[in-house]
């Protein structure tokens, strides 16, 4: 199930598992043991459900087992906005882990109809082509690459594959609530599909990776803190593509209406949270800080350096940045 070209590369480099216990994650832990690649595992606890504490300790017997190292997180209650702020305590928890132990891949268990959710999910809100197609096979971040390696394979070859080794997984009921978005797709639309034309959904997403790598430009991220900033590429959706990813990042989801706004103007604020302006050559993230006095030093400063109005209080409290961007 595993591609050739993955196997060789994760080989060769210091892998960390996103482990939750369900079939997913359960049956790419196998398939590395099954092709040699090294591996540790992580896994956070929300504490929501009563088998959230079995779960763990399936993890931790499998890494006990098989000599892996389990790192467990045991989030505090989130009381709003669960599945956006869960995503960020669960990534934040990753990227620590792969700063502290020098991590080289982070592993995610997503898999076709993870990918054809998605692609309905952007559709049925508004999106362009890039980010219909964003759930891709891998992902470059500052210090690690994300991968996901099962995402040309269907969730049923997955339980196949547990089944006829014999393997143990945990079903996680609230999957089967449709009041959940994710789940009305998955269930009504997704699985239907892809017990009919799952080969050809196959190919389909395998031609719009090859029409994707011409139209997202790489960029090199600068960031510090809550502090995004990177280069304008040459075309605006490959910069709404990436605004979108910095945005995910810190756990806020654009609509259509938001992304419309972000692409007509100079300065949008997000949820009102967070700031995303342009110079002639830069896009700048930032928290938003609505009022904030400043010295008449500052402002000549910020005038001289065209530093857009909306990001100017964010920086009076963190001048240090002024020294290592350009924001002509």
């Amino acid at each position: 199930m595993l591609k050739s070209e993955d196997i060789a590369s994760l080989k060769a480099s210091k892998n960390l598992l996103a482990f939750s216990g369900g079939a997913d994650s359960t049956a790419l832990f196998f398939l590395l043991l099954e092709n040699q690649i090294p591996f540790d595992i992580a896994i956070v606890d929300y504490a929501i459900r009563a088998q959230s504490k079995e779960e763990v300790s399936y993890a931790q017997e499998l890494a006990l087992t098989y000599k892996k190292n389990c790192h467990l997180f045991e989030a505090d209650e989130i009381s709003t906005n669960f599945e956006a702020n869960a995503r960020k305590i669960r990534y934040d928890f990753f990227e620590e882990l792969i700063l502290s132990y020098r991590y080289e891949h982070l592993l995610t268990a997503h898999h076709l109809g993870d990918r054809l959710e998605w692609f309905f999910m952007q559709l049925c809100k508004g999106a362009g082509c890039a980010e219909l197609n964003s759930l891709s096979h891998s992902t470059q971040k500052d210090s690690y690459k994300l991968l996901r390696p099962l995402l040309h394979v269907s969730k049923s070859e997955l339980i196949d594959y547990l089944k006829m080794n014999n393997k143990r997984w945990f079903e996680d009921e609230t999957n089967e609530d449709t009041h959940i978005k994710r789940n009305e797709f998955r269930h009504l639309h997704v699985s239907p599909l892809l017990e009919k034309y799952s080969e050809g959904i196959k190919k389909s997403f395998e031609y719009m990776d090859e029409d994707n790598r011409t139209l997202i430009e790489d960029i090199k991220l600068f960031h510090v803190k809550e502090f995004y900033s990177f280069t304008k590429t040459k075309n605006t959706n490959s910069d709404l593509y990436h605004i979108d990813k910095i945005l995910k990042r810190l756990g806020v989801m654009i609509s259509a209406k938001v992304r419309d706004e972000i692409k007509e103007n100079d300065t949008s604020v997000v949820s009102r949270k967070y700031i995303v302006a342009k110079s002639q050559t830069q896009i700048f993230i930032t928290p938003y800080i609505c009022h904030k006095k400043m010295d008449k030093e500052f402002k000549e400063r910020c005038r001289i350096l065209k530093i857009p109005v909306k990001l100017r209080p964010y920086l009076f409290l963190n001048q240090e940045l002024l020294e290592e961007i350009n924001f002509l």
